[in-house]
């Protein structure tokens, strides 16, 4: 069986596909579209949404701002006003460029548990 091609990183991409690039649902990034004036992917017949690289390191942008930094909407919204779009799209682009660690693996949390009660144990 062939595996899936790999989209070319210039590709659009679909709300599925950027919502779980972000690891956020899809009707968070409709809301981002309400009340950033600035997020505008392209809307196909439908209304289907396709994002744009640059699209996508807005969203990036945003979700720092909001997650990361702990901003309100408004806070956003200001920093979009006063430092301007390509300053939003740039901390998406370096978001986008840091590594992430993998998440642990359940079974690997509960060993680390597992070991930390049995040094407990020992000290007793």
């Amino acid at each position: 069986m062939a595996l899936p091609k790999q989209k070319s990183a210039q590709a659009f991409r679909t709300i599925s596909e950027v919502a779980g690039m972000l690891d956020v649902p899809a009707h968070v990034l409709r809301f981002w579209e309400t009340r950033f004036t600035q997020i505008q992917p392209v809307k196909r017949g439908g209304g289907r949404r396709y994002y744009r690289p640059e699209d996508i390191d807005l969203l990036r942008g945003i979700q720092d701002l909001l997650h990361v930094q702990g901003m309100t909407i408004k806070g956003v919204q200001k920093v979009l006003k006063e430092r301007g779009l390509k300053h939003v799209v740039g901390l998406g682009h370096e978001a986008d460029l840091q590594v992430v660690p993998p998440k642990p693996e359940l079974k690997d949390i509960v060993k680390g548990l597992e070991d930390l009660r049995a040094s407990i144990a020992s000290t007793l």
